[in-house]
């Protein structure tokens, strides 16, 4: 809760909000979906990450972005990953970082309940979130349809096996 003020400071990024599924205007939305990360993390299905940035001189880290690993299901031998980084922190490779972060901890924790594939999903014109994909190995495999609202152009998937 103590990064809800960089969360909603972060959010005020247009080209943030183009591809994110939730808006964060305010406070009250700002712990809205930290409450929300918590909520998955308890039910042991979304395990979402701050990622975050020592800061010279300051014991205070800066917020940069967020990962997320999303509808794990128990034998279910699939589940989503996802990601964000902040204006401030785009083009260093804050992403693919943390992407490559994740992943590891993700195939660690649940390869041994039937976990063999994350799937990164975006839209066919976020570009940067193509590169990322293509620098943390995960795979090109097919382009999906539009699903409005929440994915009004078509996209392509990405997968990354336990193999790769």
């Amino acid at each position: 809760m103590e990064d809800v003020a960089a969360l909603v400071e972060v959010s005020r990024d247009p080209a943030l909000r183009q591809w994110a599924s939730s808006v964060v205007d305010n406070d009250a939305d700002g712990a809205r979906w930290v409450q929300a990360q918590q909520r998955g993390w308890a039910a042991g299905d979304r395990f979402g990450f701050a990622v975050l940035e020592a800061q010279p001189g300051s014991v205070r880290e800066q917020l940069v972005g967020n990962v997320v690993l999303k509808e794990v299901t128990s034998r279910k031998p699939a589940a989503e990953v996802g990601y964000w980084t902040a204006a401030h922190a785009r083009g260093r490779g804050v992403a693919s970082r943390a992407l490559e972060a994740l992943t590891s901890w993700a195939f660690d924790t649940f390869e041994a309940d039937g976990l063999e594939r994350l799937e990164l999903l975006h839209q066919v014109d976020n570009l940067a979130s193509c590169r990322v994909a293509q620098k943390s190995r995960y795979d090109f495999d097919s382009i999906l349809p539009a699903a409005p609202p929440s994915f009004p152009r078509d996209g392509h998937l990405h997968i990354r096996r336990t193999s790769a």
